[in-house]
């Protein structure tokens, strides 16, 4: 089983920044896609941005230019940095991640599709 956990969330004034961090575990093969989606209070999740194995990133528009999205493939790690914070950045996050696990021996492998419980951004004055 893989388990997913974010942390880095927190309150900020409009204009800082926060880091946040998704922490996987388990018997990991492979992580093929790392991502962030967010969901703001009335309204659906939506994309934040991906990253790929390889480093292929992918943003949504409103975040483009202040957002960066990482990951530390040894550590089975990623990172969403975000500056220039505006009160329209406030949502739970969500981190999320697709690859293969196995459970008894790596070349017994399984597809994977996995969301943490989230991390509360807030922005405001």
């Amino acid at each position: 089983q893989v388990r997913l956990v974010e942390s880095g969330g927190g309150l900020v004034q409009p204009g800082g920044s926060l880091r946040l961090s998704c922490v996987a575990s388990g018997n990991i093969f492979s992580i093929n896609i790392m991502g962030w989606y967010r969901q703001a209070p009335g309204k659906q999740r939506e994309l934040v941005a991906t990253i790929t194995s390889d480093g292929s990133t992918n943003y949504a528009d409103s975040v483009k230019g202040r957002f960066t999205i990482s990951r530390d493939n040894a550590k089975k790690t990623g990172y969403l940095q975000m500056n220039s914070l505006k009160p329209e950045d406030t949502a739970v996050y969500f981190c999320n991640a697709e690859g293969l696990w196995y459970i008894n021996a790596p070349y017994e492998r399984f597809g994977f599709d996995t969301w943490g419980q989230g991390t509360q951004v807030s922005v405001s004055s």
